[in-house]
């Protein structure tokens, strides 16, 4: 028996022996290869995330009373590629979508990739596009910069290549339509809508052709017909799945409602004021109710902090409505809807990039929409936002779009109506329209306008300063990585 032991021991070291090494090594839990389904899930939750506070204070909706927030009083410098990050699990999954040959998931992550692409070149400029994520199949660190208009031009290829490749299959893995593919070829339509709108002051390049490219999507392509069709993101009562700005404490002190924003909306008797802001300490003690419009008051965005202080400790200023909070599911966060793209179709029409169709009744589909959503998830405000209440609402005298209008003033409604409606919604998206169209007004200090982007960030002075400098000096001049200097895609 001892010596049967020992020669089957010298077999099975000898069937080892002759094995490679790294086949021996595998850790199990780290595996090289995986359906691009587990991938899909994480890569939507992250990019379908509320985006949080920064965007508000700089597009003029929520002011701080501790301090000057960079991002409200526009003295914010350096951005970051944290974006890179995210792509690379979207070239992991195309990988894997390419490797199984799964056409859906490598349409998708063309999708992915021209939304995140999107939103860098928005905020800095030229960035890396063509060369980037190489590191670890070409070893390729160093990556040049690409001229914004071919990032424009790149992500435009990607998402009609999306839009083709896109087949009935099912999608499993999709938290956001369920797996319904047919929806994702109307998102990524919609999408190439929205950027196309972008382009607005590049409508007469050749090159780029936008207006033809925009009128060929409408007549050939699905794209968003309800608000059934929204791109959002449903949050669930269960850890790891509940709203993104549940239980941020940030909002318990020191945060308040930006006074313009609340006087847009007063304004307007917008019922949406409800369901963004509390009402004042004062508005409550006194017992006014919640539909009150004088029941509510921001601190004023330029003024010194110590100022919204005092005025905050006087009971006069509203803070942040406590549902996006404390309530766990809150609403679901809109990627990109049905409401924005009627608006996109509004403004399309009024530039004279579409020969048919009513810009009125699409900028009412919008508001109508709007008002839909949250007469579906704003719990406790559903009875001001009933359809007869958006009616009333589109014949307020700063809403009504049926009267003699400038197209200038058409389009200053139809970005206002964007506006309101992007409170913990649009991220940075209204930001970048007011820089693009002027509307709305931002309030601002002497010599502080509105930066226009953001600076590169350190690392890639410490890791890629040939290619980020070279960036720097063709787009701008020597050394004049600043925030204020103007990008490619707002240049008339």
């Amino acid at each position: 028996m001892k010596k049967a032991f020992v020669v089957s021991l010298l077999v099975m070291f000898g069937i080892l022996s002759c094995q490679k090494f790294e086949e021996l090594n595998i850790n199990p839990n780290n595996v090289s290869q995986t359906h691009p389904q587990f991938l899909l899930t994480g890569i939507e939750w992250n990019a379908f995330q509320v985006e949080g506070a920064n965007p508000l204070f700089a597009s003029r909706m929520i002011v701080q009373s501790d301090m000057e927030h960079p991002m409200q009083f526009y003295t914010w410098e350096r951005g970051g590629f944290s974006a890179y990050d995210e792509l690379r699990n979207i070239a992991k999954m195309e990988e894997e979508a390419i490797r199984i040959n799964a056409v859906n998931y490598h349409a998708l992550a063309k999708f992915f990739r021209a939304w995140y692409f999107y939103n860098l070149t928005l905020a800095f400029g030229d960035i890396p596009y063509t060369d980037a994520l190489k590191g670890e199949q070409s070893g390729l660190y160093k990556p040049e910069y690409d001229f914004q208009k071919d990032v424009f031009t790149g992500i435009l290829n990607e998402l009609a290549d999306a839009n083709t490749m896109m087949t009935d299959d099912p999608i499993a893995g999709d938290i956001i339509y369920g797996g319904d593919s047919f929806k994702w070829k109307k998102l990524i339509n919609s999408f190439r809508l929205r950027v196309l709108l972008s382009l607005s002051r590049k409508e007469n390049d050749q090159d780029l052709s936008v207006k033809s490219k925009f009128a060929s999507i409408l007549a050939s392509d699905p794209i968003f017909e309800s608000i059934q069709d929204d791109a959002k993101l449903v949050f669930i009562n269960q850890v790891g799945n509940r709203y993104t700005e549940f239980n941020n404490s940030n909002y318990g002190s020191n945060r308040y409602m930006d006074s313009t924003f609340i006087r847009r909306l007063q304004e307007r008797k917008d019922p949406r004021l409800f369901v963004y802001a509390a009402q004042t300490k004062n508005a409550k003690e006194q017992g006014l109710p919640i539909n009150d419009f004088n029941g509510y008051d921001g601190g004023n965005p330029i003024a010194p902090f110590n100022e919204v202080n005092l005025k905050a400790i006087a009971g006069n200023v509203s803070k942040v409505n406590f549902r996006y909070t404390t309530d766990p599911v809150c609403e679901p966060h809109i990627l990109m809807g049905y409401s924005e793209l009627q608006l996109i179709l509004a403004e399309a029409i009024v530039r004279g990039w579409i020969i048919s169709g009513d810009a009125g009744e699409h900028y009412n589909n919008a508001v109508k929409a709007s008002f839909q959503f949250y007469n579906t998830y704003a719990k406790d405000y559903e009875s001001y936002f009933t359809a007869a209440a958006a009616e009333d609402y589109l014949q307020e005298p700063l809403v009504r779009f049926d009267i003699p209008l400038s197209n200038d003033e058409k389009i200053e409604r139809i970005i206002t109506q964007k506006y309101l409606f992007s409170f913990l919604q649009g991220g940075w998206r209204m930001y970048y329209e007011q820089l693009r169209t002027g509307y709305p007004s931002f309030a601002y200090l002497p010599g502080q306008t509105p930066p226009t982007r953001f600076m590169y960030p350190n690392s890639e002075y410490l890791y890629n300063s040939d290619n980020v400098e070279v960036a720097i000096t063709r787009q701008f001049g020597v050394g004049r990585d600043n925030t204020r200097e103007i990008p490619w895609w707002l240049k008339n």
